[in-house]
């Protein structure tokens, strides 16, 4: 009697050190994020590659499993991550797709995505994985518009297309209904997996911290905003029916995507099963900072960037929810691609939006955290005009942009000592 009761005793130590152990839920409760019962903010960051680096045939896991460690060291817990590709048959465009054909998927990919989740889970690091994307980078929109008859995608970094073709063809897919019949079977798809590893379904990992419709989703045009929020709609509801565990935001660049417009960007985020809001911030692309007049420029993008923030957070006051600035990035000195080179005005920045964001998080305040674009790890540029090409080392710039422009490596060291800095103090 007394062997079974000390067995007993036993197993429910065993399973109590478990309990304790898992993974807490991160869930929002008015304008604040949760971990289990208490308060979570963050100082994240962008790790787009994440699943093809963890590949097993076109990916470094032993480069994986040092970053991962690294970011972790730095307090650095939760990552934003692209659910694979689509496509992948253009120049500048992520290589290889997880989606090749429309419907058809790369199993060592989809293994890649598996294992990067357990190891995150090991590490008690969370995901934001983002379903589609806007721009032509990783195919997203522009590719099942091409799959679904409306011809070439006008890949814009390949002449003579240009920006403005590009947004016309892709503000079609909001019209598109095997376009977005398509993409409603992929995100099915993703979020039904179980995941290879751990044998969870991804509807019960709370390593998963939320599913995000796409990166950057875009009205395009005023003409557009209904058609736009219908569809915005259907994916966030379908998205709510297949998962109730974890959060959903949009992934909006916020007023940059909505026409420069806040009431656009309030109007298409009305729906209560969107449970964060969030905005990107890219001083160098929207021509408020210049890196060879960077003396002139940093303090107008401090001084834009202060006004863009809090017009963001008076809409998530109105509508009673967390906001992150989930991207946000700046070039190095003179926009040098190599590592160790200065990131002076880089620290600045970020200094900067941290702050913002620690201030709220004081005040208790709807801005509760940030990812800043992102973490390059041991990548690096290997040509001399950055240009990426299958089988160079992943960064976290696109492979339209130069390898490295706005990449935190891992020898950032006094970046990614202000990074551990404000986790730490975010994290009392």
């Amino acid at each position: 009697m007394k062997n079974i009761f000390l067995k007993n005793l036993s197993l429910a130590l065993i399973f109590s050190v478990i309990a304790c152990q898992a993974q807490e839920r991160i869930t929002v409760k008015g304008n604040q994020f949760y971990k289990g019962d208490k308060p979570y903010a963050y100082i994240g960051t962008n790790y787009w590659y994440g699943s093809l680096l963890a590949s097993k045939k076109v990916g470094d896991r032993k480069r994986l499993l040092r970053e991962l460690d690294l970011m972790k060291k730095n307090g650095i817990d939760n990552l934003r991550i692209l659910v694979g590709a689509d496509g992948g048959k253009y120049d500048f465009t992520v290589r290889p797709a997880l989606q090749y054909e429309q419907g058809k998927y790369d199993e060592d990919l989809l293994d890649g995505l598996d294992f990067l989740i357990n190891e995150m889970s090991k590490r008690k690091m969370y995901a934001v994985l983002y379903l589609t994307n806007n721009w032509e980078w990783s195919g997203g929109m522009s590719q099942y518009l091409e799959w679904n008859g409306k011809g070439p995608i006008p890949v814009p970094a390949i002449p003579p297309n240009t920006w403005p073709q590009f947004m016309s063809y892709t503000e079609q897919f909001h019209s598109c209904e095997p376009c977005m019949k398509a993409l409603e079977n992929h995100v099915k798809f993703i979020i039904g997996r179980i995941n290879s590893y751990s044998k969870k379904k991804y509807t019960e990992d709370n390593t998963i911290m939320a599913w995000q419709v796409g990166n950057e989703p875009r009205t395009f045009t005023p003409e557009n905003e209904k058609k736009f929020t219908v569809w915005l709609n259907t994916i966030v509801d379908l998205i709510d029916s297949l998962d109730k565990n974890h959060l959903i935001s949009t992934g909006s660049e916020g007023k940059n995507s909505s026409n420069d417009s806040m009431e656009i960007f309030e109007r298409t985020h009305q729906n209560p099963n969107i449970d964060y809001l969030t905005m990107h911030i890219w001083p160098k692309n929207w021509n408020w900072f210049k890196a060879d007049n960077a003396e002139k420029t940093l303090p107008t993008t401090l001084e834009n960037a202060g006004k863009y923030i809090d017009d963001h957070i008076k809409v998530a006051d109105n509508l009673k929810r967390p906001i992150i600035i989930e991207e946000f990035g700046l070039p190095r000195e003179n926009e040098n691609l190599i590592a160790g080179s200065s990131v002076v005005n880089r620290d600045i920045f970020y200094n900067y939006i941290f702050g913002r964001v620690a201030e709220s998080v004081k005040n208790n305040g709807p801005l509760q955290a940030a990812n800043f674009w992102g973490f390059g790890g041991e990548g690096k540029a290997v040509t001399q005009d950055g240009k990426w090409n299958p089988g160079n080392p992943l960064t976290t710039d696109p492979p339209q942009e130069p390898q490295g422009l706005n990449s935190v490596f891992s020898s950032d060291k006094s970046t990614l000592e202000i990074v551990r800095k404000y986790n730490l103090q975010l994290k009392k």
